[in-house]
């Protein structure tokens, strides 16, 4: 039986962090939108101390994803850690994601449940692409959705059906300051095979190329991916030497 995309708020919500160098990157922006929804789903607030927690739990790990789930019922936040394979950072083509499609009426909507049944069914290789009713595509298992073409990077507009991602927001800023244009707009099955690059950004691996979809190989451009990629990881780099030293 498919499981139902209307998740199990008791569960709670999580956010995933990517871990360099014993420090959280872009820890802030996650936690802001971890008290967001829990404001908005729960009215409550974050457990006191959870970002030196946090941080005292990221010591020693090089290179590494956490995952924060917070429970209003529960006395406080569940956090797990895992290495993370340095190829699986940033990652290359020749390790592009496969995905393939996956029917979601209407979306996951706008906040991460830590209910992730409905995509626990699709999970591994090929990574599953949501689609809402008909051709439109919103969003991947772990990341957001970006196309490339002739020149203009485009991805599916925040209007409650996809996750706010934080690699999503740090990769539009990153393209801009690089003088690239960027528009948010829906976008379709067609608008993937006849782009010149696909890739979807997510917290953890950043920017990665998207090699098919449903087994059609999807355009091998790459000059814009690699672009907000090497400009991203810089981002990320330098906040979080910034972050150690203060």
């Amino acid at each position: 039986m498919t499981a139902s995309p209307t998740p199990d708020p008791a569960r709670g919500l999580f956010e995933t962090v990517l871990i360099l160098d014993g420090e959280p990157v872009a820890l802030a922006a996650h936690l802001d939108r971890l008290a967001a929804s829990m404001t908005t789903v729960f009215g409550a607030g974050l457990p006191a101390g959870l970002a030196d927690d946090i941080a005292g739990r990221a010591r020693g790990l090089r290179l590494g994803r956490m995952r924060i789930v917070v429970n209003p019922a529960g006395a406080g936040a569940v956090l797990t850690t895992q290495a993370v394979d340095p190829r699986d950072f940033f990652p290359d083509r020749d390790r592009g994601v496969a995905l393939r499609t996956l029917p979601c009426p209407g979306g996951l909507g706008a906040h991460k449940w830590a209910d992730r049944t409905f995509l626990a069914e699709a999970a591994g290789e090929p990574v599953p692409l949501l689609f809402d009713h008909g051709e439109e595509a919103l969003e991947a298992g772990r990341g957001n959705l970006f196309v490339a073409t002739d020149g203009v990077l485009r991805t599916p507009p925040l209007d409650g059906r996809i996750l706010s991602g934080t690699a999503r927001a740090a990769a539009i800023a990153v393209a801009r300051e690089e003088g690239v244009e960027v528009l948010e707009r829906r976008l379709t099955r067609t608008d993937l095979l006849e782009a010149d690059e696909v890739f979807i950004t997510g917290s953890v691996r950043g920017v990665e190329p998207a090699a098919s979809l449903d087994d059609t190989p999807l355009p091998t451009g790459e000059e814009l991916g690699r672009r907000v990629g090497e400009a991203l990881c810089r981002k990320w780099r330098t906040g979080r030497l910034m972050a150690a030293r203060s």
